[in-house]
């Protein structure tokens, strides 16, 4: 098991568009598996690539529903069309920790994708999938879900979440780690 390092804001990665993925090889189906890994030991429900400090567009998501494992991952993921209903929810992110916020976003989507054999995927989602994939598809393109809000509110949630990391350093992977040595 290989477990990737979450990258922690602020940090510039988080301002730029990845980049398309050319071709789907054992290193791109290697660094989706780890963000799967990673996405279930951090308890998150998705991750974007650049927050495991991979310039590359890849998206994993699995809600867990029935508390089973059944990931999604998409290579080159794009959204084609957006709902006109939203909704409010509140989000959060493992590479913001301590802070959430509700974001409004389109209640449902059609996105198309790779899948890790190359094959296109179209795929319809409403919520709560829609919200997740919406979430970690902007992190591609150097959104993130406080880019959403006012600065003022921006503001202040950064400001909290660096108080809250001075106080709960995030965990850093490594050699001492016991995650999946059961």
């Amino acid at each position: 098991m290989t477990i990737m390092q979450i990258v922690y804001a602020p940090n510039a990665i988080f301002k730029q568009m990845a980049r398309p993925v050319d071709k789907i090889d054992d290193e791109i189906r290697g660094i989706a598996q780890a963000m799967a890994e990673t996405m279930y030991v951090e308890g998150a429900v998705g991750l974007g690539a650049n927050m495991v400090g991979v310039d590359r567009q890849i998206v994993v998501v699995d809600l867990r529903e029935g508390g089973m494992k059944n990931p999604y991952i998409m290579i080159n993921p794009e959204i084609i069309e957006y709902s006109a209903e939203t909704d409010d929810y509140e989000e959060s992110s493992v590479s913001f920790p301590g802070i959430s916020a509700v974001i409004t976003r389109p209640s449902n989507i059609k996105m198309k994708y790779l899948d890790l054999d190359g094959n296109e995927q179209i795929l319809e989602a409403g919520f709560p999938l829609a919200r997740v994939i919406q979430h970690e598809v902007d992190y591609l393109h150097g959104i993130v879900y406080l880019d959403k809000l006012s600065k003022m509110k921006r503001d202040l949630l950064v400001k909290k979440m660096l108080k809250h990391m001075k106080m709960y350093p995030p965990h850093v992977h490594g050699a001492h780690c016991h995650h999946g040595k059961h």
